[in-house]
């Protein structure tokens, strides 16, 4: 017998392991019992076992390795963005916007700090909210939407998961994933469904998939997607529009991170009257990543839930900060310095490309701090043989969300801030690290 499992409905089973795991009866690695002995031993069927174990699976809580049975996971921590502070390397991976190209906010300080702001005030400031208002018109439904000012994207996704979903509720994901997105829906204890994307974005058929699995809500980036770079096309967001026009009570989320740095337009994949929905455009790419201020649009009744949280007497965003942000997009030169910022970004990211596929690397051009590109061998040992060249690279490992088959064969790179010298021997690095690879894979090297 095995007492500490105990139920007789497959949510009851994998409820009571679930317990096991987190009082550390089952400490990571421990083995379930077999599914035939656990039915034995409950007095249930089979199949409710096999239904209990792949709950905990999709919850990450466990993994079947066949013959080795069923596992407790152990816990680790998810990738996050930014630099390797403790790493003498140069990093090439952070997915930093170039902080010479981050608008600087001196001169608009003194002005923000205004008067105090007190209990029981607007927690929108008018100035901010008047200038979000015509930022975020494209949003659909924009005539029925109303604004929510959080502490970034991924506080803004936080609090409308939270809002909407309980624990092991089913959330779609682009497959590979934004980290923080990954990070904030393991956190919150949602069940994490992979959506599959090509080059045109999120797919149709993953998406359907994503709905028949139980997806509550979904993720979605309309463009410059993290890490593929991907954008959604106008016929792919008609495809998807028509896709989510029967499921209307489905939460959308738009995380349109890269806004105003972005060279492709803008495709909603929200349907008109879909009841549930979220437009979310940070700052921080284009303010830096210190400006931690998101504006979201979205219907009435998500709007009202959010501000639930976001209320006078108990939270909300500074508004200095508010103050600032305004200050800062009312500013004609800081426009131009972010015209000029997305240049830059697209100049710098091009000339890899183009530096990469004169080497017989197949990259491509695309949207976004970072380039997605696909070295046609195990990334993780190119970027251990980068190392040895002084390069800090990341493999796509990281932003996988399915169980993969077998490694990734992409790196995600952020270069624009290289200049001329070093993205040529980066390049170049880049090329021997794939050649030696594919060499030892050969029987070669």
């Amino acid at each position: 017998m095995h007492a500490h499992i105990v139920g007789a409905t497959a949510s009851e089973i994998a409820d009571s392991v679930r317990s096991a795991i987190e009082s550390g009866v089952l400490p990571p690695g421990a083995i379930l019992p077999p599914v035939r002995s656990l039915a034995a031993d409950l007095g249930v069927n089979r199949n409710t076992v096999v239904a209990a174990y792949r709950h905990l699976a999709q919850s990450g809580l466990v993994i079947a390795r066949g013959r080795g049975g069923t596992r407790v996971t152990a816990r680790r921590l998810v990738a996050q963005e930014g630099f390797a502070p403790d790493s003498a390397l140069r990093d090439v991976g952070t997915g930093n916007p170039d902080p010479a190209r981050i608008p600087d906010p001196s001169r608009a300080l003194a002005p923000a700090a205004g008067r105090p702001v007190l209990y029981g005030e607007p927690v929108i400031d008018p100035g901010l909210e008047s200038w979000a208002d015509a930022w975020m018109s494209d949003a659909t439904c924009a005539a029925r939407s109303r604004l929510t000012i959080t502490s970034g994207a991924a506080d803004a996704v936080e609090r409308l998961l939270a809002q909407a979903l309980t624990r092991d509720d089913a959330v779609g994901l682009e497959d590979p994933c934004f980290l923080t997105s990954i990070h904030t829906v393991r956190l919150g204890g949602y069940r994490p469904i992979a959506i599959a994307c090509d080059d045109s974005g999120m797919t149709v058929d993953g998406l359907r998939a994503a709905i028949a699995e139980g997806a509550r809500a979904i993720i979605c980036t309309p463009r410059a997607q993290n890490p593929s770079g991907a954008s959604l096309t106008a016929e792919r967001a008609d495809q998807l529009r028509e896709l989510l026009a029967d499921h209307p009570y489905l939460l959308v989320i738009e995380d349109d991170h890269f806004s105003m740095l972005s060279r492709r337009p803008f495709h909603s994949v929200v349907p008109p009257g879909h009841r549930r929905w979220a437009l979310v455009r940070s700052v921080s790419k284009f303010l830096g990543p210190d400006m931690c201020l998101a504006v979201t649009s979205s219907d009435p009744e998500t709007a009202s839930r959010l501000a639930l949280r976001l209320t006078p007497g108990t939270t909300w965003v500074s508004h200095l900060l508010q103050r600032l942000v305004h200050a800062l997009m009312i500013d004609p030169e800081v426009h131009a310095a972010i015209a000029d910022a997305a240049e830059h970004y697209a100049a710098r990211n091009a000339a890899f490309v183009r530096r990469l596929t004169s080497r017989g690397i197949d990259a491509t051009e695309s949207d976004g701090l970072n380039l997605w590109v696909d070295v046609g061998v195990p990334a993780a040992d190119v970027t251990i043989r980068l190392m040895r060249r002084g390069w800090l690279a990341r493999a796509g490992d990281d932003f996988v969300l399915s169980p993969a088959s077998r490694p990734s064969q992409r790196l995600r790179l952020t270069v624009h801030e290289l200049d001329d010298r070093d993205a040529d021997r980066l390049a170049g690095d880049i090329a021997d690290a794939v050649e030696g690879v594919r060499g030892l894979s050969d029987g070669v090297a």
